[in-house]
């Protein structure tokens, strides 16, 4: 068991939740949006650069499903990593109750009236699962590619730019183990309404890697008639 990738993948995602939801709390997403965005995104990007050597740096339960479904990791390493995901969110919340009061909402995603367009549920829902799989989708597919030198880059840019439009809808999760620590220690809405940016994103990531197999075999399948 290589302990390294896990500790990576915690450290990673606790290093996300931390600036991104601290810089939400600092500014708020009502006025902050390009801050927090780019928050998220650039300390997606750092994280990337320091641990995709080691666990690849998945750093959300969302790609590690969709690099599990397309092969990429192997079920053990799909179930650790989610865990230590979630424990690297939920350690980052509680470090934030250090500067901020749980009152603050620690950069909780809701919908309804805590929604700055008052999205409901099933709003909320396709919101997160289409962001989430664009997200996931651009992942899986540089990954893959040649260059190393840009997939960070390309990363972390699609990451603030879903962020720019899920701020205003949801507060913008895509990325579980984002939202269940700062929704366990607000509790109240934050608590009650985690479990739709549990399992939308969840479908998002699903939903990207069934794309990303579909068009590979598709390209495959011209390829050889081609050839």
């Amino acid at each position: 068991m290589n302990i390294k990738k896990y500790i990576s993948e915690f450290l990673g995602t606790m290093f996300i939740t931390l600036i991104g939801c601290g810089v939400a709390v600092a500014y708020g997403f009502s006025t902050g949006w390009l801050a927090i965005a780019l928050a998220f995104g650039l300390t997606v990007m750092a994280m990337y650069y320091i641990y995709a050597p080691i666990s690849g740096a998945h750093l959300n339960p969302a790609v590690s499903l969709g690099m599990w479904v397309t092969k990429k990791i192997d079920f053990k390493d799909f179930i650790i990593y989610i865990i230590a995901q979630f424990l690297g969110g939920i350690v980052a919340a509680a470090v934030l109750l250090i500067f901020f009061d749980a009152g603050s909402g620690l950069g909780a995603n809701a919908y309804n009236d805590l929604s700055n367009w008052d999205l409901n549920w099933w709003q909320a829902l396709i919101a997160e699962i289409l962001l989430t799989a664009v997200f996931v989708m651009v992942f899986i597919t540089v990954v893959k590619k040649k260059n190393k030198d840009i997939r960070g880059v390309v990363i972390g840019l699609t990451y603030t730019a879903v962020y720019l439009l899920g701020i205003p809808l949801t507060g913008a999760s895509i990325n579980p183990a984002r939202s269940l620590g700062p929704a366990i220690f607000t509790g109240g809405l934050a608590i009650r309404h985690v479990w739709l940016f549990i399992v939308a994103p969840m479908i998002g990531g699903l939903l990207a890697a069934i794309g990303c197999k579909a068009y590979e075999k598709k390209a495959e399948k011209i390829e050889n008639e081609l050839m």
